[in-house]
């Protein structure tokens, strides 16, 4: 990957903060963002990383047990976002694993994890978030309604695309043209939704 163009978003932190405060409660939602629901609460919680993810937990205070998540963790702290991500929202997050961050050419990660490069970071991490609630069966009804493909906008403000694969398979294609395979889908949180996937997605 090629640091140099990705060109890093300044207003990003601004866009990703206003999106937190503006959602909270009965604020204004993404067209298919949902907020949870009783039934998504009081349901078993999905395993990730061999840990239980509880619905009534934040995104980050999950994501941080999940074994299968903490180069992703710790990309979220050195960016700064994990603050943000811990607030109202909603927010659905496609969450790389460990494995598809070191999919990455050698040596990316921890160029990105160095301070100089924390707005390229976020740029990166900010493309892995929608504002709103996706669950699997909303992004499906896009696709249908789309006619076999879907368009998300991120807080990076780069989209990405969705298309199924299968019956109940969707892929993610980023703005390079490289697509993502959703692992595990509708892991509830309180403030949100994690949708697990297995490349990083990059936002050009």
């Amino acid at each position: 990957m090629d640091l140099r163009k990705i060109v890093p978003s300044a207003g990003v932190m601004l866009l990703l903060a206003a999106c937190s405060q503006g959602m909270a409660g009965n604020g204004p939602m993404a067209d298919t963002g949902q907020p949870m629901t009783t039934a998504m609460a009081d349901s078993a919680p999905v395993t990730v990383g061999g840990q239980p993810m509880y619905p009534t937990k934040d995104i980050v205070t999950n994501a941080v047990n999940s074994a299968d998540h903490t180069t992703l963790v710790a990309a979220v702290k050195a960016a700064g976002l994990a603050g943000t991500l811990q607030g109202p929202g909603p927010f659905t997050v496609f969450a790389p694993t460990n494995e598809a961050f070191n999919a990455l050419p050698p040596g990316t990660v921890q160029t990105l994890l160095k301070p100089e490069n924390k707005a390229t970071l976020t740029k990166i991490l900010t493309y892995h978030v929608v504002p709103g609630r996706y669950d699997f069966a909303d992004l499906q009804k896009m696709i249908m309604a789309g006619g076999g493909k879907a368009t998300l906008t991120t807080v990076a403000g780069v989209p990405l695309t969705l298309m199924m694969n299968g019956p109940h398979n969707i892929t993610v294609t980023d703005a390079k043209g490289g697509t993502a395979q959703i692992q595990t889908y509708d892991v509830n949180q309180a403030n949100g939704v994690i949708q697990v996937i297995d490349r990083v997605l990059l936002p050009g």
